[in-house]
């Protein structure tokens, strides 16, 4: 009676490390696509990831570089100050996106050029996301809002 409780115990248990280990297995496969890593420009540049691997850039757009081309697609550097990426984007942009303010776009670095798929540009005055100007402290551009 007593190797037949230990028996099914151990039933039990392989049972369960399956299920954890396959659970944790989907959960992992469903997140890969959700999970998109940031990036600025000097990074890029420096080591430019795959074209298939989706990624996030963000920095201002730089002075001089916003194109608007036929129909919706949209070309402009984002730059660090330390390095720039050429940008294309097909859709409309953000009511407040324009040039020298914060952006963070998300997309692929495909032939030198990365093409967003999503747009996001600062929503008030002051904000810029924190990975924006986390990389712009690093490059030494970065100027604290006057209040």
């Amino acid at each position: 009676m007593k190797s037949l409780k230990k028996h099914r115990r151990i039933q039990v248990i392989a049972v369960a490390v399956v299920a954890l280990i396959a659970s944790t297995a989907l959960i992992g496969y469903a997140m890969r696509d959700g999970i998109n890593f940031f990036r600025a420009p000097s990074q890029v540049m420096a080591e430019p990831p795959s074209p298939t691997e989706v990624f996030r850039i963000g920095g201002l757009v730089e002075e001089g570089s916003l194109v608007r081309g036929q129909s919706e697609t949209v070309s402009f550097s984002v730059t660090d100050g330390g390095a720039s990426v050429p940008v294309t984007f097909t859709g409309v942009l953000p009511d407040l996106f324009e040039e020298n303010q914060g952006m963070v776009g998300t997309g692929r670095y495909v032939n030198g050029v990365f093409e967003a798929t999503e747009i996001l540009a600062k929503h008030d005055e002051t904000y810029m996301p924190a990975e924006v100007v986390d990389a712009l402290k690093e490059q030494g551009v970065y100027v604290e809002p006057e209040s």
